[in-house]
C-alpha cells in the first residue's frame, strides 16, 4: 500500500484548508521529525514531517526529510515520485536534489542519480548530508571517490556521531560491511550513548561472523533501549550464529 496517503501535496486548494499555525508548532514537530531520525524511528519521522507540513507547506527541509526517510525505508520508487513532487517548488534545493539523487541510483539509474548529485554541488550544496548523498550514488557506480565525499562530510559536520551513523548505514546497504563497522565505531566514539548507534555497530559486526562481538553490541542497545525490538532479534540472532561462544556454552550445559 503507498504510503502517499500520510503524506501532504502542496496545491493551492489544500494550503486554504489548513490553517495558520504559529511558527512554534511548526518547529516542535520539525524538532521531533529530526529526533525521530536519530533514534532510527523513520516511519514516526516521516509522519513527523507531514505533520510540519500541515503548519507550513512551503518548508524545504520538510518536504527533503520525506524523501530522505523513504529511502531509508527501502521506499525508492516513491521517494523518486516525491522528490519529483517537491522539486516542482523547490528546483533548486541542494539537499532534494542530492535526495533524489540517492533514490534514482538505488533504482539503479546511476547515471540519472550523479546528474541530480551534480546538480546538488551546483547549487552550493555543502552541508554534510550533500556530501552523504554524493558518496551514496558514487557507491552505486562503484567509484573510490567516494569515499573522498563521505570523509568530506564528517569534516563539514565536525565529526558528529549523526553523519558517521549515516554513513555506516550507506556502507551497510552496500554490503561493505567492514567499511560500515569502521564508520559504525567512528561514531560510537563520538557519542555512545546512542542505542541505534550500538544497534548498527551489531548489525556490522554480526554480518562479518562476529557473532560474540555483536551480541555484545546489541545488549548495550538494549541497555540504553529496553523497548528495542531489534536489540533483542540482534541477541537472539548473535546467540544463535554459527560459531557463537554463547550457543556453544549452551549447547555443552544442555548435554551435561
Amino acid at each position: 500500500m503507498s504510503r502517499f496517503g500520510n503524506l501532504e501535496f502542496d496545491d493551492d486548494s489544500s494550503a486554504q484548508l489548513v490553517p495558520r499555525q504559529a511558527h512554534s508548532d511548526e518547529a516542535e514537530h520539525l524538532e521531533k521529525a529530526q529526533n525521530a531520525l536519530a533514534s532510527g524511528r523513520f516511519e514516526l519521522a516521516l509522519r513527523c514531517y507531514a505533520k510540519v507540513l500541515e503548519f507550513n507547506p512551503r518548508n524545504a527541509a520538510a518536504w527533503t526529510g520525506q524523501v530522505r526517510m523513504l529511502v531509508e525505508l527501502g521506499e525508492f520508487d516513491e521517494a523518486r515520485l516525491w522528490a519529483d513532487k517537491a522539486l516542482e517548488q523547490f528546483p533548486r534545493e541542494p539537499e532534494l536534489l542530492a535526495a533524489k539523487g540517492v533514490a534514482l541510483a538505488r533504482l539503479g539509474d546511476t547515471a540519472a542519480g550523479l546528474a541530480f548529485s551534480d546538480a546538488a554541488i551546483e547549487e552550493r550544496g555543502d552541508t554534510p548530508y550533500v556530501w552523504v548523498a554524493r558518496g551514496d550514488v558514487l557507491l552505486a557506480r562503484e567509484e573510490k571517490r567516494a569515499q573522498y565525499c563521505f570523509e568530506k562530510a564528517l569534516q563539514i559536520a565536525a565529526n558528529h556521531w549523526l553523519c558517521a551513523w549515516l554513513i555506516s548505514r550507506v556502507h551497510y546497504y552496500y554490503s561493505q560491511f567492514a567499511l560500515a563497522l569502521k564508520y559504525a565505531q567512528q561514531a560510537l566514539a563520538a557519542n555512545a550513548t546512542q542505542a541505534v548507534v550500538w544497534l548498527q555497530t551489531g548489525n556490522c559486526q554480526l554480518a562479518l561472523g562476529l557473532a560474540d562481538i555483536a551480541r555484545n553490541s546489541f545488549e548495550q542497545a538494549r541497555q540504553l533501549d529496553p523497548a528495542c525490538m531489534e536489540a533483542r532479534q540482534g541477541i537472539a540472532q548473535a546467540s544463535q550464529a554459527p560459531g557463537s561462544g554463547f550457543k556453544n556454552w549452551w549447547r555443552r550445559l544442555f548435554r551435561s
